[in-house]
């Protein structure tokens, strides 16, 4: 059975940070693209960053550059997304997931494994 399993959630006060991991098992990875997406209370889920299965390329949606990292570590079939000056708006459930395409994809359509997602809620 495949499983992805996100941790780290929880309440912090806006300009916080929190650290997101994503553990991978089942099987391994290692040439999948791993993603962070979001959804937020009423709206449809939506893309936040990619990492390549090197690790050596990453993308954000606008809103995440400069504030959030995503990485990766292999050895532990792990994925991670460093969030930090976090903001209200930010707030949602976040899921990790993992695509089989070679580019970094940004489209919930591209994704083959999802996790079960891991609430953020930040206050203002």
């Amino acid at each position: 059975q495949v499983l992805l399993v996100e941790s780290g959630g929880g309440l912090v006060q806006a300009g916080g940070s929190l650290r997101l991991s994503c553990e991978a098992s089942g099987r391994t990875f290692s040439n999948h693209a791993m993603g962070w997406f979001r959804q937020a209370p009423g709206k449809e889920r939506e893309f936040v960053a990619v990492i390549s299965w090197s690790g050596g390329s990453t993308y954000y949606t606008d809103s995440a550059k400069g504030r959030f990292t995503v990485s990766r570590d292999e050895a532990k079939d792990t994925l991670y997304l460093q969030m930090n000056s976090l903001k209200p708006e930010d707030t949602g459930v976040y899921y990790c997931a993992a695509s089989s395409t070679m580019a970094l994809a940004t489209m919930s359509i591209d994704y083959d494994y999802w996790g079960q997602g891991t609430q953020v809620t930040v206050s203002s």
